[in-house]
């Protein structure tokens, strides 16, 4: 068995490979720089917090090899807007090209459109325990922290558009410049062309003309006029050069990209290498984010699914989890998973203090790594209180409106929780269990393939059910229905608690039921052989 790397997760393995890699090069090792480049022109979805938890996770475990790290936000504010998002008033259609921290805020609470959605990013990173440092392109540009590089570029535009037809095919940078200034005029960035770089004066001549964008035509207002390249008129191409331009200045070590962008991420090495003389960070590509529909969420398509709206049912950390747990692959998502992340993360922390034993070294290590990243190595110190979430949903869905915590504790010191105390994390959970019963009325029960003989012994159950209203003696006719049925009674309640709670394991069984209602138990149980029937009978 090899040696088993930090903390045991691939976050560890890359943590390694960026140091080797740093040391080959001769460069510094006094800070190591991760960064993330995130959007102002939408409103941030779960893919948007993921890209961030990853590479935070990367400088995190950076720091555990006993490095200083630091993880920078980079916001691209200065970008214009290429399209309303759905959902948002057809208001900012006079807005199209404009850059969003000119644009209005519709929702009238920022300063700006951009300030906004960058807003509500930050806020969700902040909910998590993300530790960043936040950088505007606004005030980069400005600043004039780009200006080396960017002065570099346009020196050298014709290598630029060369790299960028060989590596993609697209000509449209043999007759323009890498850089859109801000028109003068009109206030639009993406219906400029950069038609002449002026060293000397530190300016870029161009003509307000227009450009495609998404497949309309938007008219620019044909304004001519000269930008200073140094007080922040104008904005990189992120596609040729902008990435580029970030790492050299500002010395990025690791930053991982999404699929989508792959090509823009490949002009930007041999921009970084070839031009800028700047060994370009090591990456890490990862797959994006899809509906149940299998579309990527998009805040262009109108299937956003936001951190704000996984906060309302779960917790950060289970929501780190959906994160950090794999980093290649796409994987469909919607709020129906909050539950089943939520049930893993008690059984990550029931693995971290070994109450549940993993044989394999290697995979005990990565699990109980994984735990530690998504608690962002600030792990608590004892477990906290592990109630499957749809027994919580179930007893919030038949208690008192108005009542449901008291309610609900009581149930549960009645049947197995006995020293349950009202904890601020239990009633955290309480309060994701009350708004999923709020918002979606019915709890929907894991899909479970039966045996023969588990369908046979849960007919028996159900019948038995039907007149049996004492806890005990409900155990007692479970193991007896999966013996007379040729089953293992351990095998036949983990079935039981996959269909009833959607995890392998609960409280005890027979209180359980008649918490639940023994109507709701069977109702769960008959869907459980009709969705076995159906699948036979495809």
């Amino acid at each position: 068995m090899g040696a088993i790397i930090g903390h045991g997760t691939w976050y560890d393995k890359v943590a390694v490979e960026i140091i080797e890699r740093e040391r080959l090069l001769g460069r510094s090792l006094d800070l190591l720089r991760v960064e993330s480049g995130v959007a102002a022109s939408g409103i941030p979805h779960i893919g948007s917090l993921g890209e961030v938890a990853r590479n935070y996770a990367v400088a995190l475990a950076l720091r555990e090899q006993g490095y200083n790290s630091e993880f920078i936000v980079f916001s691209d504010n200065k970008d214009g807007l290429r399209s309303v998002p759905k959902g948002l008033p057809r208001s900012l259609e006079k807005y199209l090209g404009h850059p969003v921290m000119e644009i209005p805020d519709p929702f009238k609470c920022h300063k700006s459109f951009g300030e906004h959605m960058v807003s509500l990013l930050l806020e969700a990173l902040d909910k998590c325990g993300i530790e960043y440092k936040f950088m505007s392109a606004v005030e980069v540009y400005r600043s004039g922290l780009l200006n080396e590089e960017i002065r570099t570029i346009l020196e050298n535009a014709g290598r630029v558009s060369r790299i960028v037809k060989e590596e993609t095919g697209q000509e449209k940078y043999e007759e323009a410049l890498p850089y859109f200034p801000v028109c003068a005029s009109c206030g639009r960035i993406y219906t400029t062309r950069a038609y002449k770089f002026v060293p000397e004066e530190e300016k870029v001549l161009y003509i307000c003309e227009g450009m495609e964008i998404k497949g309309r035509w938007l008219e620019g207002c044909g304004y001519e006029g000269e930008a200073d390249y140094t007080k922040g008129e104008g904005k990189l191409s992120w596609k040729a050069g902008e990435f580029a331009a970030r790492w050299r200045a500002l010395s990025i070590r690791f930053e991982a990209y999404g699929k989508d962008i792959a090509d823009s991420v490949r002009v930007n090495d041999r921009i970084s290498r070839e031009i800028l003389k700047y060994e370009p960070p090591l990456h890490a590509q990862y797959e994006m984010f899809l509906d149940k529909s299998g579309r990527k969420i998009s805040k262009s398509v109108g299937n956003v699914f936001t951190p704000q709206v996984w906060f309302r049912y779960g917790s950060p950390q289970s929501l780190l989890l959906l994160m950090l747990k794999r980093f290649v692959g796409t994987r469909n998502i919607s709020v129906m998973d909050i539950p089943q992340y939520m049930n893993e993360l008690d059984e990550l922390e029931d693995i971290y203090f070994g109450k549940k034993h993993v044989k394999d070294e290697k995979e005990r290590a990565k699990l109980t790594g994984l735990y530690k990243y998504v608690w962002l190595m600030k792990p608590p110190t004892n477990p906290g209180p592990h109630i499957p979430y749809n027994l919580l949903t179930y007893l919030v869905k038949v208690a008192p409106e108005g009542s449901e915590v008291k309610f609900v504790l009581e149930k549960l010191r009645e049947y197995g929780y006995p020293d349950l105390r009202l904890t601020e994390e239990l009633k955290r959970r309480m309060g994701y269990a009350i708004n999923w019963v709020r918002d979606f009325a019915e709890i929907r029960e894991t899909s479970v393939e039966l045996s023969r003989g588990e369908e046979a012994a849960i007919r028996e159950i159900i019948e038995a059910l039907k007149t049996e209203d004492k806890a005990e003696r409900i155990q007692n006719i479970i193991f007896e229905a999966a013996r007379r049925n040729g089953v293992q009674p351990r095998r036949l309640f983990r079935t039981l608690y996959r269909i009833l709670l959607g995890m392998p394991y609960g409280p005890r069984m027979g209180p359980y039921i008649i918490a639940m209602g023994r109507e709701n138990v069977i109702q769960s149980l008959e869907r459980a052989i009709r969705e076995t029937e159906n699948r036979l009978k495809a």
